[in-house]
């Protein structure tokens, strides 16, 4: 449902033009689902939340990196300033690092049921703050 509210009322209209992004939003969602059902086991095997979000970070780096290098060709760009690299650890340790460890965690006390609500709101929030803030 959530897909098809940020996709729009025009699904079918607008299928062709956007079918990456549309293909994109879709298989989040279909991840978000899969990975509080199969994060679910870990609890079961007796692996500690640190271990899973510090697992799933680890895995997905050797993944990404032949990505980044074909997409961005980083070699082509300027250096980033201090305050970008700065900026950047604060995401890495934060919103990416923090996030994990809590969702792996919430994952472990409340249940996959109850995680999933939570990420259910991250599209509405964010629709909400990209309309508050960036008009």
């Amino acid at each position: 449902m959530g897909v098809a509210v940020l996709i729009g009322s025009d699904v079918l209209r607008t299928l062709g033009s956007g079918l990456i992004a549309q293909l994109a939003w879709l298989g989040a969602a279909v991840s978000y689902a899969l990975a509080g059902i199969l994060g679910r086991r870990f609890r079961a095997l007796g692996v500690s939340p640190m271990a899973g979000a510090a697992g799933q970070l680890t895995a997905s780096n050797p993944l990404l990196v032949p990505v980044t290098l074909l997409a961005d060709r980083p070699w082509l760009l300027p250096m980033p300033s201090a305050v970008a690299l700065w900026a950047l650890l604060g995401l890495a340790l934060l919103s990416t690092a923090l996030a994990y460890v809590l969702y792996f965690r919430l994952l472990a006390t409340a249940g996959a049921t109850d995680l999933l609500l939570v990420t259910l709101l991250v599209p509405p929030g964010a629709i909400l703050l990209d309309s508050l803030f960036l008009h």
